[in-house]
């Protein structure tokens, strides 16, 4: 692999970019969201079984469907942004594992276990949830991720008949700085780290 990434680039992806709550009135493509699924696909997960899912919320029929789901302080902050994203899990990723993972037999192993198969879709569906976040922000995109909805209705409302599963959703669209809070405290590297 290269060197660094430039620090504009570092700046925009980490030091600078922020969870937005805020929008501005400005569409996402389709073409965007396309791009930023291609980003998110080419990142690492557990042999290769990619098992997160997305669910682009973006009519104004669609939106209306998700505000029932969420928290009353998160229905405003859907509202006003361009897009929703459901970022689930699909708890069967195991029946694409003889494309994606050729190597071995991995797709009998987490059929035959389904709380295995559960727990890795969320592991690595949930790692593929952070790298779409990165993604949105490479692209210039800003991101509001949220857990505050009823991961059961949207379940039902939106992935019934599937075998996928909400994780957590997140707002995409181009922020407004305006309505920023300061950025909150982080932990220091020797609160949170160890090395040894």
């Amino acid at each position: 692999m290269a060197g660094s990434i430039s620090q504009e680039a570092i700046n925009q992806i980490f030091v600078h970019a922020r969870t937005f709550a805020g929008w501005e009135k400005k569409p996402v493509s389709e073409q965007t969201l396309r791009e930023l699924y291609e980003l998110v696909k080419l990142g690492p997960t557990s042999a290769n079984m990619s098992p997160a899912r997305f669910v682009f919320v973006q009519s104004a029929e669609a939106k209306e469907k998700l505000y029932p789901c969420l928290m009353p302080l998160n229905v405003e902050k859907v509202k006003a942004a361009p897009v929703t994203a459901i970022v689930a899990m699909d708890t069967e990723f195991y029946q694409h594992l003889p494309r994606l993972f050729p190597h071995a037999d991995m797709k009998s192993m987490f059929a035959a276990n389904k709380p295995l198969a559960e727990e890795a879709a969320f592991r690595n569906g949930s790692l593929q949830g952070g790298y779409f976040i990165l993604a949105a922000r490479s692209l210039g995109l800003d991101a509001g991720p949220m857990s505050g909805f009823d991961n059961k209705k949207v379940d039902e409302v939106f992935l019934k008949g599937t075998t996928w599963k909400s994780n957590f959703i997140c707002n995409l669209g181009y922020g407004d700085r305006s309505k920023l809070h300061p950025r909150l405290p982080r932990l220091t590297f020797e609160e949170a780290c160890r090395v040894i």
